[in-house]
């Protein structure tokens, strides 16, 4: 039976290449009337007609951890699919991420799914030809391995091909946030091929060689690709089954590395947005005006397919929207609270929220080849609602965005949603405790037009409001607000 998201329609018209889907000749990512395909080339095609049979592949695709996938049956396919033997069909992820966006545990239990995938198909007689986080994806907070078209029959007396791509983009920003303390987010970002071995042999010197992991993985991995640095991969593959590698010592690496991506944790030092729930000023008589507000300001929404939920910090009001709405993406900059968050919505098998981890003042832009291989968080994330409580007022004064683009940013999350979009936003009063402690870092009458008139006039400018709300407090302004044509 196939997953809901994986349509049953045959689809039509042309398919267009994914940007971020070229490296692999063999296989490549193609879109075609909304749906999600892969072209295979003959080869290709005959090592899935082997994959579909096998025992771990039904068991893990059932289990939810491999997408849903089906072969296209000759001639239904579209005529401009080209040269490709086969196309594949496989379900939609609701939103793509990438690695960078994700928190610690995240990646971590990420990482774990790859070696548990990798280490079943060895069994079965398979492999995988890389080992990149990009391969997943997610389905709220459970991990989904996306590149069917990675596995390939395993050759006796070869590594994994993958190792290196496992190392740079899963295990080695594991080990800088959990032996350094370093948020790996941003240096995943500069680099899309992950971070080099010798960039962390240079970090991981003296005494930190010896922390879990990095001897191995980094200091002999660098010296072992500095002594075969002139040496073609087949003359290297042919050295090792000469001298006896075998499929067995590939399970006992894989095993090796189970345990130590198991055992890398990070304890990260304290945040103030951990306790904001206790220390944001609001009174209970608050808490409960404004959670009413935003569940019936999306109960009116008609079930939002998709709600965008902006400075999400313990996901209260993203628990609220997955009520009412098909799928909600939780964003958190604080990389302590987004992990807190994850963790707990992963212990309760959520799958209708993704926790993702980044600056507001700073998303994620499109990068890769040509800018485009890795697109956009706005190009990724086309919302039907989108909730910005108590976050504006930090975007405005403490990074200094100018409300009108703040406003501009926000509704364009919600350029497909037609008459239905919704933005519910809070307005936090210039006398609210947050906002003067945050205007108090600031030289006097910098934001002379951070007041409730003009951010009240300037949505106005851009949306129907239908709703408001002044909280009891009386220093916080609920909006519900319909963009204008």
């Amino acid at each position: 039976m196939l997953p809901p998201s994986l349509s049953t329609t045959v689809p039509e018209g042309d398919p267009t290449p994914d940007p971020g889907s070229f490296r692999d000749p063999a296989n490549r990512v193609l879109h075609a009337d909304g749906q999600i395909l892969r072209g295979l080339d003959s080869r290709a095609a005959a090592h899935w007609q082997a994959l579909a049979g096998t025992e771990f592949f039904r068991s893990l695709s059932a289990e939810g951890k491999i997408c849903g996938t089906e072969l296209l049956a000759p001639g239904s396919a579209p005529a401009a699919a080209g040269r490709w033997a086969a196309l594949l069909r496989h379900e939609r992820i609701p939103v793509v991420s990438y690695p960078y966006e994700w928190s610690f545990t995240m990646l971590r239990d990420a990482a774990l799914l790859h070696l548990e995938i990798l280490q079943a198909a060895l069994s079965a007689g398979f492999t995988t030809k890389d080992g990149s986080a990009y391969n997943l994806q997610w389905r709220g907070s459970e991990p989904v391995f996306i590149d069917v078209g990675s596995f390939e029959p395993a050759r006796e007396g070869e590594p994994w091909a993958g190792y290196r791509q496992f190392c740079q983009t899963m295990l080695y920003p594991l080990l800088l946030q959990a032996h350094l303390g370093l948020d790996f987010q941003p240096w995943l970002r500069s680099r899309i091929d992950g971070l080099e071995t010798g960039q962390l042999r240079r970090l991981f010197g003296g005494i930190r060689r010896f922390r879990a992991g990095v001897l191995t993985h980094v200091h002999l991995h660098d010296a072992l690709q500095a002594r075969y640095a002139g040496t073609g991969s087949g003359a290297v593959r042919a050295e090792l089954r000469a001298a006896g590698y075998s499929r067995n010592l590939v399970r006992a690496m894989l095993r090796s590395l189970d345990r130590l991506v198991r055992r890398l944790d990070w304890r990260p030092p304290p945040s103030h947005w951990a306790r904001y729930r206790e220390t944001c000023g609001y009174t209970a008589a608050d808490r409960e005006a404004k959670e009413r507000f935003v569940g019936a300001a999306l109960a009116e929404a008609g079930r939002p397919g998709l709600v965008l939920d902006i400075g999400a910090n313990d996901g209260a009001y993203a628990r609220i929207a997955a009520a009412h709405a098909g799928y909600v993406v939780a964003v958190e900059g604080d990389p302590v609270v987004a992990d807190q968050l994850y963790r707990r919505l992963h212990a309760d098998r959520e799958r209708r929220i993704l926790p993702l981890v980044m600056d507001l003042a700073d998303p994620s832009p499109g990068g890769g080849w040509r800018g485009v291989e890795r697109a956009p968080f706005a190009a990724r994330v086309q919302a039907d609602a989108v909730l910005a409580l108590a976050v504006l007022h930090h975007l405005a004064i403490d990074r200094n965005v100018p409300l009108p683009e703040i406003l501009d940013w926000l509704l364009g999350f919600l350029a497909t949603a037609g008459p239905a979009g919704r933005l519910v936003v809070e307005f936090v009063h210039p006398d609210d405790p947050m906002a003067v402690r945050l205007l108090a870092n600031k030289p006097a009458g910098l934001f002379p037009d951070y007041r409730r008139d003009e951010f009240e006039r300037l949505l106005v400018r851009r949306c129907r409001i239908v709703r408001r709300l002044e909280l009891p407090s009386a220093t916080r302004t609920l909006y519900v607000g319909v963009p204008r044509g």
